[in-house]
């Protein structure tokens, strides 16, 4: 058994049917906790379960497009019928809707927005008050974003939902406390079908496919991997090991885990009596706005051929 023992602890991980979610499963069921499989798609789902269940764990597919209130309860509620209690969640379900803003459909925008944030907070609340009940305490794993963190363009929708995603992690860290249940955002970054569009990486992953390791410089350089390289940051975050860690946003890929600050002032400038545009128009450019602050996730840095 790993030094990582989740042995009778329950977890459920939307849209696990396959990527990233599907490793995270892997990875609980691997270090002893039984799961929830969480897929729209019922053929998928029960493949993962079985795939988890080969490798000598425990899982059960619950088909359901997370969003609702009733999703959220259906999951908590088959993790309680099928193994009596309800430990961790990880909120990894999501759906991309990708357009610049002037050609977004209120549509565009409505559906990725109920999968990632409303998805997020009503799984979320529908496990902070079973764990509360239980009053064991328990670990909320919200899944974020690089867009989250910094924008990317194109995805107005998405973008939006991570950085959300993130402060109800801050948020929740707070008022889940006195339960004990430790709540964080993490921020992971791999080969999956949404990054293998993305042009500069797009034949490192088909050579992964065909059984080439990926190069050290995306591995640390860019901390890019694979999904497994992403899913040993859940089991950790579930364990005992990492009880005191709340409210944090952290990234994970390849070889590289990192910290990701919180927004916060980085200059401040004043005027006695107060601010007027012209003022603001005067001191600006030499006080706060003397660095302003980069956009967008930065482009991959690969070595000179």
């Amino acid at each position: 058994m790993p030094s990582i023992d989740l042995t009778g602890k329950v977890a459920v991980v939307t849209g696990s049917g396959r990527g990233l979610g599907l490793a995270y499963a892997h990875a609980l069921a691997a270090h002893g906790a039984s799961v929830v499989v969480n897929d729209v798609d019922e053929a998928v789902a029960e493949a993962a379960v079985k795939s988890i269940a080969e490798a000598g764990g425990t899982a059960v597919a619950e088909v359901v497009p997370v969003g609702t209130t009733e999703a959220a309860e259906r999951l908590v509620n088959r993790a309680v019928a099928e193994f009596g209690r309800l430990d961790i969640l990880v909120t990894n379900a999501g759906i991309l809707r990708d357009k610049v803003l002037w050609k977004m459909t209120d549509e565009d925008f409505d559906a990725v927005i109920t999968t990632h944030l409303k998805g997020t907070f009503t799984c979320a609340r529908a496990a902070a008050v079973r764990m509360r009940e239980q009053g064991e305490g328990g670990t909320l794993i919200l899944v974020g974003s690089p867009a989250g963190q910094r924008g990317n363009f194109g995805q107005t929708n998405y973008a939006a939902a991570k950085a959300g995603i993130a402060a109800m992690a801050r948020t929740w860290s707070m008022e889940l406390g006195r339960a004990n249940i430790t709540v964080n955002a993490i921020v992971p970054v791999a080969a999956t079908a949404m990054t293998e569009t993305i042009p500069a990486f797009a034949p490192y992953v088909e050579a992964l496919k065909n059984g080439q390791p990926f190069p050290d410089f995306l591995r640390k350089g860019e901390g890019f991997g694979t999904p497994e390289d992403c899913a040993a940051l859940v089991p950790f975050l579930a364990s005992e090991a990492a009880r005191g860690i709340t409210g944090q946003a952290i990234g994970i890929g390849g070889d590289k885990v990192a910290l990701w600050s919180h927004p916060q002032e980085i200059r401040a400038a004043y005027a006695d009596g107060g601010w007027t545009p012209d003022s603001l128009a005067d001191a600006f450019p030499t006080s706060v706005g003397a660095e302003l602050q980069s956009v967008g996730i930065p482009a991959p840095k690969f070595p000179e051929a």
